[in-house]
């Protein structure tokens, strides 16, 4: 099973480490399923940690470590120029576009993509979480 994870869900996992995204991570890691990245998915990532009120929570180096082993053990797929479907929220269209042309799941705590989950194979980290347990 392929997935893509939104860098909310990323994020999510670094703050809370009991809670569903830090257990997706950990199952990731542990080869339950393999984890698609790009360059724009991680470039966001590291902007949004390098926010300060994310910084006060995830110290830089931690951050960086993160985002070096995601870019190590994930893989890294190049950025699809076009999306088929569009988000409510333009700038998540990346990870539209990603998951389709990389055919994998996506991963999302984002109401705008979540939105779109009876017509495109979208699951909060507890839905794939449990799609992982039944498999």
């Amino acid at each position: 099973m392929r997935a893509v994870l939104d860098p909310n869900i990323l994020i999510a996992a670094l703050l809370s480490p009991s809670g569903a995204p830090a257990q997706l991570v950990n199952r990731w890691l542990s080869g339950a399923f393999e984890l698609l990245v790009s360059d724009g998915l991680l470039n966001e990532l590291e902007r949004a940690l390098a926010y300060p009120k994310l910084r006060r929570r995830v110290p830089e180096d931690d951050a960086a470590e993160f985002v070096s082993l995601l870019r190590l053990a994930a893989v890294v797929a190049r950025d699809p120029s076009t999306a088929t479907y569009r988000s409510a929220d333009p700038g998540d269209d990346y990870l539209l576009a990603l998951a389709e042309h990389e055919r994998a799941v996506l991963v999302s705590g984002d109401r705008h993509l979540l939105d779109l989950a009876d017509r495109l194979p979208i699951q909060t980290a507890h839905d794939f979480l449990d799609r992982l347990a039944a498999a």
